[in-house]
């Protein structure tokens, strides 16, 4: 497996940690990965793959998570926006002018945020197990929490297990690392889904180092605090997308059903919505759909590697 070049970053005040494979001449991919995750949550298989694709790669830990800065939400909240700035700035300080974005979950919105409000940073965009960034799904799942149905202008709210899941957890011991540890590797247990299989002990290593190399673990929740704020910028119409857009959802996410990328892909002009089947809402516990993603992302971003060299050529015979 090869060697990533770490470095730190900065946007604004916040320090982010960063590392980057392959050669500087390959078109860029940036993963943005989903809400209080780090960046190491895209695995170096995954990271391998689309190198030997001819990609290089970013990934990088958000704020509040890994090794990145902290922020003290109370007195310096941030947004979606923030957040966006902040993926910004990775580009920034790789020298990148636009970058093939993969995002997932809250990553995925995050890439939507850039599509629309910062085009000329988006070679393309891959959205995986997302949904509109517009749509709040908070009333729907206070609807679904007290057992009420859901509205008719509603997309579904997560499932009754995993919606249970939540209110079991937050009532379960966590006044030891090892507890924490316990309890996030249930969580991925769920988000993998019902249907394919999970792979526990990947899940539980990856958990260990989450925890070995954060510096502060506890401040990865402010995600779900920013997350929340429903600023106008997350109202924008998602029809001013211009880049290539790939849409990957898992037929069995619990968090973000099925019909949360259809709904994605009806709202983005010409986006692919590719149903992989079987994938909960984070595809890498489940052997064989780390290669199935890679490959798809290789697609998509070849396509649009494909359509430049079409426009140049264009261009050159032009008189």
């Amino acid at each position: 497996m090869r060697t990533g070049a770490e470095k730190f970053v900065r946007s604004g005040q916040v320090r982010l940690w960063t590392e980057h494979f392959g050669r500087p001449d390959e078109p860029t991919v940036l993963l943005v990965m989903g809400t209080s995750t780090q960046g190491i949550g895209w695995p170096d298989e995954f990271v391998e793959a689309l190198v030997e694709g001819g990609r290089q790669v970013i990934r990088f830990d958000h704020r509040d998570t890994g090794r990145s800065d902290s922020v003290d939400f109370t007195t310096h909240p941030y947004s979606l926006a923030d957040m966006a700035a902040d993926t910004a700035a990775v580009l920034d300080g790789y020298g990148v002018t636009a970058a093939h974005i993969v995002g997932t979950s809250l990553g995925a919105a995050i890439g939507q945020w850039l599509a629309v409000h910062r085009a000329a940073r988006v070679r393309t965009l891959t959205a995986m197990a997302s949904s509109p960034m517009g749509n709040n799904p908070g009333p729907g799942w206070a609807r679904a929490m007290a057992g009420q149905p859901a509205a008719a202008d509603e997309l579904p709210p997560p499932t009754a297990g995993f919606l249970e899941h939540l209110m079991a957890s937050a009532k379960a011991p966590r006044a030891t690392a090892q507890q924490c540890m316990d309890a996030d590797v249930q969580t991925w247990r769920l988000l993998n889904g019902d249907v394919l299989p999970f792979d526990e002990p990947a899940a539980r290593r990856f958990v260990e180092h989450c925890y070995a190399r954060a510096d502060n673990v506890a401040t990865a929740s402010n995600h779900d605090l920013a997350g929340r704020r429903w600023d106008d910028d997350r109202r924008a119409s998602l029809s001013r997308i211009t880049a290539a857009t790939l849409i990957l959802h898992g037929s069995d996410d619990p968090l973000f059903p099925q019909a949360h990328g259809e709904a994605l892909a009806t709202q983005i002009p010409a986006a692919h919505l590719e149903i992989v089947p079987g994938m909960g809402h984070h595809p890498f516990f489940s052997p064989g759909l780390t290669e199935r993603i890679a490959d798809s992302i290789i697609r998509h971003t070849t396509r649009d590697r494909h359509s430049e060299q079409r426009r140049a050529k264009t261009a050159h015979l032009d008189p």
